[in-house]
């Protein structure tokens, strides 16, 4: 049975609006944990548009789950990360013009970055996801370059506009799914899943876990946090 990982950012974001300390990244995370998620998952971008060291220091402290640390392969964030010690980072790509992740990690241009930033991770006791699309040759460079784990990219298959574009979307992250575990990767998934589309994957075996955040987040603002996450953990069980 797959896990589910909570992304609480846009928590942070929301009290980023004002600059002030509510409502906060950290309380949300003993929620989500109380109501049934996996882990929780933060991203410390170079901008730090609303996740901040403080929040990370805190969860280190407090999360009694897993805490999972997206960041950019950047000698500022490795080093973060080696003092604050997450049990798993995910290594994604950043923008300083983008609204949330675009996309994997592109690792044939990326190659040298990626894989010192994995060795030094892993050397500090870290095991390390890299997120990439859903590309067989993106899976096949993650294995080589030694990462633990890949999360594969379901945004093209998520906003997809045609039944056409969602299965010829969905049959790509399959078969990476189906690569990465054959290649003995942990294989988890995210980005733009919601409550209608994760279904699709029921009986998916090769999926260990799912990240998800902003439709988690969106329907807690309506009914509340605790039962937005115990919605998921159940469509999930379910799978």
């Amino acid at each position: 049975m797959p896990g589910l990982a909570v992304n609480v950012d846009h928590v942070a974001t929301l009290r980023e609006a004002r600059k002030i300390n509510i409502p906060d990244p950290v309380t949300a995370a003993a929620i989500v944990e109380l109501a049934g998620a996996d882990g929780v998952v933060v991203h410390l971008r170079e901008d730090r548009r609303h996740i901040q060291d403080r929040d990370v220091q805190l969860l280190r402290k407090t999360v009694k789950t897993k805490l999972v640390l997206e960041m950019a392969a950047t000698p500022e964030t490795i080093a973060i990360a080696l003092e604050i010690r997450p049990d798993l980072v995910t290594l994604v790509p950043e923008r300083r013009e983008e609204l949330t992740t675009e996309g994997g990690l592109d690792l044939l241009s990326q190659k040298n970055a990626v894989t010192d930033a994995i060795h030094t991770l892993q050397g500090g006791g870290i095991p390390v996801s890299i997120f990439v699309d859903p590309d067989l040759d993106q899976i096949r460079l993650a294995h080589r370059f030694d990462a633990n784990i890949v999360e594969i990219h379901t945004g093209i298959f998520c906003d997809a506009e045609t039944p056409q574009q969602r299965t010829e979307a969905f049959e790509r992250v399959l078969s990476c799914a189906k690569l990465a575990h054959k290649l003995k990767l942990g294989v988890n998934a995210g980005h733009g899943l919601g409550y209608e589309t994760v279904k699709a994957f029921k009986g998916i075996s090769e999926i260990d876990e799912f990240s998800i955040g902003h439709s988690i987040i969106a329907r807690a603002v309506l009914v509340g946090l605790d039962r937005a996450v115990r919605d998921m953990v159940a469509l999930i069980n379910g799978l």
